[in-house]
């Protein structure tokens, strides 16, 4: 059904850097591990609702090698993107806030009303002490309070890891925010070796505030799996007409199903009291993401599907990395779309450019308009026979019918060398990227690298 247009020249945008110096430069808390000093990576970003000249990202700051950052930063901007000033977010002892040793999966989402709402995976590198945490700011994502901890598996046992946090901020109820995350059992922090686990599960969890923040609900289990499945990823979208949630998530199955990825939801009609079943939207076929030149490794959100929501007529969005447009031999960018609530998905279609290379971490989001936009990274501009350097770029393509197109292709940026990003299981900017509407237009929100390893990445806006 979606189809990316022909290859044309593509239109350029002049990119804005929003990260600056580390705050947590001097900081010796985290180890044993490398810390990228500089290294800015896995943003997210929220467009106000209530002032879109007001916009609030988050990131990693000074991504370690074997896990999370020393601390979560804050973005903001009054004039829509142009400038920026930045702060620490509380969730992090180099933050100056909660005790943990490292913080990772930043989130944002903004309320009807301009509450914000930021929410952060907490945890120590020296033992199994981990938690979920949010913090709210009134300000425009100045100043930061509330803070809050959702939940915390502080014990010594390696039984509980709380994993891929999100935010959504309901859209037409002031106060009202839901997050979601994934629970693992004996976590090794690796979804792939976890599927071999046999006493390994990952059930999804869900809380919410009702008062902006100031309480969060008891988590309650709202996707339970059997032994040796897990959810990951998981995402809520709110449908403005009637509140109806829905929360997005990759199911990752038993190997032995041959297919143990499935992108997949569960949807709530009270608010998140009661939940359905989950239901399969289609496999998740991605591949080992590499270097093609080198085969050396790249980490990407290979596994991790990225949701929207048109809030004009309810119509859903899911995209996501897979191969099977390769004939299984690198990922490209997967879209599936219902305008029946769920009940029926679009037959999994392309959408970014075919260049024969890799494309990964798409983005989409659905403008005041019903524009689509998706933003994702790909390899096009790298030379067969190049080994020293992994030359990437970063675009964003739109359909304005739906989904069953995509084109005017907008280049964001690049070329630039992914191998000065953070190694971290691979060459590493993050596991998702920013993109939110503001208006009629969109604002992508994303990490590059730069050319020295004193100052090795920097996330990027497009306004």
């Amino acid at each position: 059904m979606a189809v990316a247009s022909a290859a044309a020249t593509a239109a350029t945008v002049d990119p804005v850097v929003v990260s600056g110096p580390s705050p947590f430069a001097s900081c010796t808390i985290g180890g044993p591990g490398t810390s990228y000093v500089n290294a800015e990576v896995e943003p997210w970003v929220a467009v106000n609702p209530a002032n879109p000249s007001n916009v609030i990202g988050a990131w990693q700051q000074d991504r370690w090698s074997n896990g999370g950052a020393r601390g979560l930063v804050a973005g903001y901007s009054f004039d829509g993107g142009q400038t920026w000033a930045q702060t620490n977010l509380p969730f992090s002892a180099c933050a100056g806030g909660l005790g943990y040793e490292r913080a990772s999966d930043p989130w944002v989402s903004i309320g009807p009303d301009g509450t914000a709402y930021s929410v952060s995976i907490s945890f120590n590198q020296s033992n199994n002490n981990n938690a979920v945490a949010a913090a709210v700011s009134k300000d425009g994502g100045k100043t930061w309070g509330n803070l809050s901890v959702i939940i915390a598996d502080n014990e010594p046992s390696l039984q509980f890891f709380n994993d891929k946090e999100s935010v959504t901020a309901n859209p037409t109820k002031a106060g009202v925010a839901y997050a979601v995350w994934d629970r693992l059992e004996l976590p090794n922090g690796n979804p792939y070796a976890n599927l071999h686990t046999r006493a390994y599960r990952g059930p999804a969890l869900f809380s919410k505030t009702v008062d902006g923040g100031l309480t969060w609900s008891s988590p309650a289990q709202i996707v339970t799996v059997p032994s040796r499945q897990q959810t990951i990823g998981n995402q809520i979208v709110v449908d403005p007409r009637n509140g109806t949630l829905y929360d997005f998530f990759d199911l990752i199955t038993s190997p032995s199903n041959g297919t143990p990825y499935n992108v997949a939801f569960i949807k709530s009609t009270d608010d998140g009291a009661t939940w359905t079943k989950p239901r399969l939207i289609a496999d998740l076929r991605t591949v080992d993401v590499v270097d093609p030149n080198t085969n050396e490794p790249l980490r990407t959100g290979d596994i991790i599907p990225e949701p929207a929501i048109d809030p004009a007529t309810g119509q859903l969005y899911v995209v996501w990395q897979d191969a099977r447009f390769s004939g299984g031999q690198y990922d490209e960018i997967a879209i599936s779309t219902s305008t029946d609530g769920g009940a029926t998905w679009s037959a999994p279609a392309r959408v970014n450019t075919p260049t024969g290379r890799l494309a990964f971490n798409p983005a989409v989001r659905v403008n005041s308009s019903g524009t689509v936009a998706v933003t994702y990274y790909d390899l096009r501009n790298l030379a067969a026979g190049n080994t020293t350097t992994l030359p990437t770029d970063y675009w964003q393509t739109t359909s304005t019918n739906g989904g069953a197109s995509f084109g005017n292709e907008v280049h964001l940026a690049g070329s630039f060398d992914l191998k000065l990003a953070p190694f971290a299981e691979g060459y590493f900017v993050g596991d998702y990227e920013g993109l939110d509407a503001r208006g009629t237009s969109f604002l992508p929100f994303f990490v590059r690298t730069n050319t020295t390893t004193a100052n090795p990445t920097d996330v990027i806006a497009a306004p």
